[in-house]
Formats: C-alpha cells, sequence, structure tokens
C-alpha cells in the first residue's frame, strides 16, 4: 500500500481537495460553496478537518471537536469520518480512527463520541470494530 499522510487542514483552500470526498457521506453537501460557508461558521467554535492523502490525493477525512460537558467530561466529537469509495476495505478508516485517538489523548479528552444514523448498519460494524460502544439514542425534533 502506498504510503498514507495525515495532516489536518488549517486553511480554507484545502476545501475543494477534501469536498469530493466529504460529499460521499453528506450528499446534501452539493456545492464548494457551501463546504465554505460551513467551515467559516464553525471553526471558531473548534472544527477540525483530519485528512488521509494516499499518492497525493485526499482518501479520506474526519471532522471533529474537542467538547466537554457533564454527560461525558472532556471527549472528541466525531462529526465526519469518510473514505473514498475507491479505497474502502484497505485499512484506511482504522488509520484515520487510531490518529482521532492520539488527538483525543493528547488533548486529555476521556473518550470518542460519535453519532451514526440507525439506518447505517455497515458503519455501526465498522465503529464495534474499532472498540466504540453504542452507549445512548439521540432523540431530535425538527424545527420549522
Amino acid at each position: 500500500m502506498d504510503q498514507l499522510v495525515f495532516s489536518e487542514m488549517t486553511e480554507a483552500s484545502a476545501l475543494p481537495r477534501v469536498f469530493p470526498v466529504l460529499q460521499q457521506l453528506r450528499p446534501a453537501l452539493t456545492s464548494l460553496e457551501q463546504l465554505e460557508a460551513y467551515w467559516q461558521r464553525v471553526r471558531p467554535a473548534g472544527y477540525r478537518l483530519l485528512t488521509v492523502e494516499k499518492a497525493g490525493e485526499v482518501v479520506a477525512v474526519a471532522s471533529f471537536r474537542i467538547q466537554e460537558n457533564l454527560v461525558h467530561g472532556r471527549y472528541l466529537y466525531l462529526e465526519d469520518l469518510v473514505c473514498d469509495a475507491t479505497v474502502r476495505r484497505l485499512g484506511i478508516g482504522e488509520a484515520i480512527m487510531q490518529q482521532c485517538r492520539m488527538i483525543a489523548e493528547t488533548s486529555g479528552c476521556a473518550k470518542i463520541v460519535l453519532d451514526t444514523g440507525l439506518n447505517n448498519p455497515l458503519a455501526h460494524r465498522f465503529y464495534y470494530r474499532q472498540g466504540l460502544l453504542a452507549s445512548s439514542l439521540r432523540f431530535q425534533q425538527v424545527l420549522a
């Protein structure tokens, strides 16, 4: 396997390289401009992007924030984790999860927390294999 290069994206100018991979997980993300606007809104609140490159191309993305609350203490909230469809089942998802664990540990986090849809059993299997356990059920109400 080609060497994997992990890096944290810190400049909006790199968003065009991330967009095609992130859009595979978030099809409602329909334009680069939409991603750029989101980036501008959430960066001040600690939003971060970790990328994985293989042969010079971004093949995986994890977006996350370091947060704290009374339920979890200090934790890494994993907002998105996606590998390009062409490289799935090559261990890249496991590798980026390991990088997220290292970031969480060095940031003083007690755990990693993420949400995944109940209708996504492939993601559930992946997360179980990574040692994550389903510990709660999230409720929501859509407001007009």
